[in-house]
């Protein structure tokens, strides 16, 4: 509601809201799962740490590249809500402060529950002399050896802090002046320390630190004291500097990568974060040495600055309690389009399978690369890498293949943000077992996800295609829904062989007969097929499921079809600047978000109706980066199996009750509520794979030809 208030005096009388403000929405809903009653206690306090890490990635990402925006360009406007960089700046910060309330009310909240349970997170000031003694001898021992304290004066400059690095700022007396005192927080130390009177009863080490900084810093009066952070603009691009023209050598992709991740550390500060509220002097002393507004310095009262230990709080119970206050254990399961221990490589050689993470395993895919790495028939394996695991099995399987003489060719994208020094790591390893390695363009960042498999049937060149809609990640595979389709449709595999090759050339704008291909060949042809139900009028349909949605270009042609009469159902996840049900221009359009316990991130893109239905998957989400500044890729569904399949997953959003919210003309979203049990569509699916995989696992295996059979087959073909 106080986003909206922020916002609704911003918009005009359009159909378009500002996107930033509309992502603010998105965490808000996060947010409100850690309130949501029905969700178990562990798992509201990770919503509370994903909302936190969401928001940094906000600040260092989108206000950073605002800060930047509005230095430069002071006249300049975004189309969606007629905002200047630094009107947006200001319409964030104010609809952040709120935000931060309500982390705190919701920390607290779940805090106290927790402690019911037996996990209490102690306050300094009410310690047992016991406790009290059980630190005074931690800190002596295990602290106090590892700090770096500072003072800051004419002879001891201050440092510079890193982003999202924790400290305790001091103000000290001393001789009638005052000055600063920094001690940072360790990465060494353990952010959670355990007490000995009871389990599951903490503190944490800069509540430690900040309790104990009149010993360290003992020779001076200490008058005030905080836990602080400051966030720092991280939005650097491959392309901030020109390659170097001189001498026509090839520039280091990976060394200039590795140059501007140092550059990183050092940008400007969009953001300061305070534990408790402080005097104007020392508010003032943190405002003039960031080069920050009020507006931009904020208090977070209970939630501590850095929540990510949320994830591991239930390590400090037994077993049968930390299972009571999580979800209920899942493992994915067995894909219902294959037989327990059946070769995916093999299976898809014969018809279309689909893969549903994280209801289903990644492992068949995993093990189908690992077959081909062994398979004498497979000359050559190519693949788009964005995103991987620290432990990537699929990485071993490449190189395997490699190792084996296959043609491994590996485009990986080096600017997957936050991931770069990951891919540039696995990228030396991959190069160093014989794969050939490229980075993609310098303008255009590659987000496909592609795999191509060629073998060499008795002279026959065959392909094994797989395009998804998620990374190749076997982490994420258990925390993202996202779809994978394995074909060997010859058309769609000529599509991959064509992409492969254009890539390597550095060749953007190929021509593909099956595949959409961005950055040119996607956009052009969604638009098409969004006219093509228009021209139905009434009769036209659209079902779009997808993370994100700002182009504008699609935002006009959907209003269009609104205008035209034909009904679009979108389920978009996060960013969403269309308002639906604005009269005479967004009627027929109907948009929900589902923020669950798995994040929503398959693309599925179906336009018409049941026989005259045209549907795609995709890497794509529909924002003008996507559209006009990736290489993307969507995939024509053929098989009514695997149609089938996606429909029960869009369906399945569609009938949520329990975690959908619906987004309504003003901008608000609003729970969905329907007749009987709520419907979670989630569950539905988890529930529907344990179904599919009992199933799977108890029909039978297809007859097996005897020996006989089999040689009179091949003495067939060989007197043919």
């Amino acid at each position: 509601e106080e986003l909206c208030v922020v916002a609704e005096a911003l918009w005009e009388q359009g159909f378009t809201q500002n996107r930033e403000l509309s992502w603010l929405q998105f965490n808000a809903r996060v947010l409100a799962e850690a309130q949501d009653e029905t969700v178990p206690l562990l798992e509201r306090m990770k919503f509370i740490s994903i909302f936190t890490s969401n928001l940094d990635e906000f600040y260092m990402i989108r206000v950073g590249s605002l800060g930047d925006i509005a230095a430069v360009d002071k006249k300049g406007v975004d189309s969606k809500s007629g905002m200047s960089a630094q009107e947006q700046l200001r319409a964030i910060y104010a609809a952040t402060a709120p935000l931060y309330e309500k982390r705190d009310q919701v920390f607290a909240d779940v805090e106290r529950k927790l402690e019911k349970h037996g996990l209490s997170h102690a306050s300094m000031d009410a310690l047992s002399p016991a406790e009290q003694k059980y630190l005074k001898q931690y800190f002596k021992l295990s602290v106090q050896p590892v700090l770096s304290p500072q003072i800051v004066d004419s002879h001891h400059p201050f440092p510079h802090l890193g982003s999202k690095v924790l400290h305790v700022g001091v103000l000290l007396g001393h001789k009638k002046s005052k000055l600063l005192g920094l001690i940072p927080v360790p990465a060494s130390l353990p952010r959670v320390v355990t007490l000995p009177e009871g389990q599951g009863r903490y503190v944490l080490i800069e509540e430690l630190l900040q309790a104990y900084a009149g010993t360290v810093f003992e020779m001076y009066d200490v008058l005030e004291r905080v836990i602080f952070c400051v966030t720092r603009n991280a939005d650097i691009n491959l392309d901030d500097e020109p390659f170097d023209p001189q001498g026509g050598h090839e520039v280091d992709v990976r060394a200039k990568m590795e140059k501007l991740l140092r550059r990183r550390s050092r940008l400007c500060v969009v953001r300061v974060e305070l534990s408790r509220p402080i005097s104007k002097h020392f508010t003032e002393y943190f405002r003039t040495r960031f080069a920050v507004e009020d507006e931009q310095i904020f208090l977070s009262r209970r939630a501590p600055l850095d929540l990510s230990y949320g994830f591991g709080l239930g390590e400090l119970l037994p077993p049968e309690q930390r299972a009571a206050l999580s979800d209920p254990p899942f493992e994915p399961q067995q894909p219902a389009m294959l037989r327990p221990g059946q070769s995916l490589l093999q299976a898809a050689s014969k018809r279309d399978i689909l893969l549903s993470y994280p209801f289903e395993s990644m492992e068949p895919f995993l093990q189908m690369v690992r077959e081909a790495a062994h398979a004498p028939d497979v000359v050559s394996i190519r693949i788009t890498i964005n995103r991987l695991a620290r432990k990537a099995k699929l990485v071993e399987y490449l190189c395997a293949a490699a190792e084996n003489g296959k043609d491994v060719t590996v485009l990986i994208e080096l600017r997957a943000r936050f991931d770069e020094q990951n891919n540039i790591d696995w990228s030396e390893r991959l190069e160093e077992a014989g794969c050939k390695v490229i980075y993609g363009f310098e303008d255009y960042k590659v987000h496909s996800k592609i795999c191509l498999i060629t073998r060499n049937e008795r002279g026959t060149l065959r392909h094994i295609t797989q395009v998804g809609t998620g990374n190749y990640n076997e982490k994420t595979a258990r925390q993202y829904t996202d779809v994978s389709l394995v074909t060997a449709s010859e058309s769609i595999g000529a599509d991959a062989v064509e992409f492969f090759k254009n890539m390597a050339l550095g060749n953007l704008s190929g021509d593909y007969h099956r595949l959409l291909v961005a950055p040119y060949g996607l956009k052009n042809r969604i638009l098409e097929l969004m006219d093509e139900q228009i021209e139905l009028g009434p009769n036209g349909y659209m079902l779009l499921k997808f993370n994100s949605l700002t182009d504008a270009d699609i935002l006009q042609k959907l209003m269009q079809a609104s205008q035209a009469g034909v009904c679009v159902d979108m389920i978009i996840r996060g960013i969403c600047c269309i308002r639906p049900g604005v009269p005479g221009k967004t009627d027929n359009i109907h948009v929900i978000s589902i923020v669950g316990r798995y994040l929503e991130h398959s693309r599925i893109y179906c336009f018409g109706r049941g026989d005259q239905e045209k549907m795609y998957i995709s890497s794509a989400d529909f924002m003008t980066r996507n559209t006009e500044r990736r290489v993307e890729i969507a995939c024509p569904i053929d098989a009514p199996e695997v149609r089938q399949r996606l429909h029960s997953i869009v369906d399945a959003a569609l009938r949520d009750t329990a975690k959908a919210r619906e987004l309504q003309p003003d901008g608000s979203y609003r729970r969905r509520h329907g007749d009987g049990e709520p419907v979670c569509a989630q569950e539905l699916l988890m529930q529907q794979a344990i179904r599919d995989a009992a199933q799977a696992a108890q029909s039978p295996e297809p007859k097996r030809r005897t020996l006989m059979q089999r040689l009179r087959k091949h003495a067939w073909s060989w007197k043919k």
